[in-house]
């Protein structure tokens, strides 16, 4: 008996070893394989030392982008760049950990150094006091660049932007993917083994109760959302939200640039009724635009009212 046991036991750990390289053979070729097939789009600069990747297009008041969780440049090169670009100069960010800016460390960067490092690359390419807009986490990040940096924003516009304390628990995907055993062992397996059509999936739920736009999944590029490093940072970020959070309610009274806030009143993901509804009195002279039956992604199915909602600001910042 203790032979079969010996033997059962070799064969296991033979069978885990070859599963575990083929799992990290696979993973890293599908990486590469994501990226040649959606390489970056703009320009690399350095800010103190760090690589952060925009694209830039367009003349007029500068209007920096910046996307939300999973997100990258992407997000906004889709259609909306296409629809701003004769009338701003558009700085399209990723955020750190996500598209091709690199983590700044691996601990999940907070929101702080987020727009830190995003008002520094703006800076770097001579956008003094622009305007901000976020969508959903990247509204949190531009709230915190119009918190900490307030020599460096001409106006802020969120869409869907986590802004007050939530008690939903954090989704047991990112627990997993934000820990150290699971960022060694669950997210290869995820990166090598799930198929891009999960995260397409998962797309569509995203833009409930609005149809993805036709195209949308295929130019966003499922595969670079799944790549390992994109999936620990996005998780660790969205970890630590709701402490950055928390951090930063009591100093939006000190924000002073002309605010639009742009929220539907069918989001699912970021509801309007914790977040936009009540922000919006938080902020002196902030504005709010309700969305009637709009889901959590305006920036792709109600990009009239975004635009206005960018020009409301422009005025607001004496930029028109």
């Amino acid at each position: 008996m203790s032979r079969l046991v010996l033997k059962f036991a070799l064969y296991a750990a033979l069978f885990l070893a070859v599963f575990a390289a083929l799992t990290w053979w696979r993973a890293a070729a599908r990486e590469a394989a994501s990226e040649a097939g959606y390489p970056p789009e703009g320009q690399f600069i350095e800010v103190n030392g760090h690589r952060v990747h925009a694209v830039v297009r367009g003349s007029g008041p500068d209007l920096v982008l910046i996307h939300g969780a999973s997100g990258s440049t992407r997000d906004y090169t889709f259609s909306l760049l296409d629809k701003l670009k004769s009338d701003y100069r558009v700085i399209v960010l990723d955020r750190p950990g996500l598209g091709y800016t690199p983590r700044l460390h691996e601990r999940g960067e907070s929101l702080a150094e987020q727009a830190a490092l995003l008002s520094g690359a703006a800076l770097h390419l001579g956008a003094k006091n622009p305007i901000v807009l976020g969508q959903s986490f990247g509204g949190a990040v531009a709230l915190a660049w119009a918190v900490h940096h307030p020599e460096n924003i001409a106006a802020l516009v969120l869409l869907a932007a986590p802004s007050n304390l939530w008690t939903t628990p954090v989704d047991r995907l990112y627990r997993a993917t934000s820990s150290r055993l699971g960022a060694k062992l669950f997210v290869p397996l995820l990166t090598a083994w799930v198929p891009n059509s999960y995260v397409a999936g998962a797309l569509e739920e995203i833009f409930e109760p609005q149809d993805e736009p036709a195209g949308y999944a295929e130019y966003f590029g499922p595969g670079i959302t799944l790549r390992r490093e994109t999936m620990i940072a996005n998780a660790r970020q969205r970890v630590r939200l709701l402490d950055d959070i928390k951090a930063l309610i009591p100093r939006y009274g000190q924000i002073a640039v002309p605010t639009q806030l742009v929220h539907g009143d069918t989001d699912t993901i970021v509801g309007l009724s914790i977040h936009s509804a009540l922000l919006v009195d938080q902020i002196q002279d902030a504005q709010l635009s309700v969305l009637q039956g709009v889901g959590h992604m305006p920036q792709h199915v109600s990009q009239p009212e975004v635009i206005a909602a960018i020009e409301r600001a422009a005025r607001g910042a004496g930029l028109r």
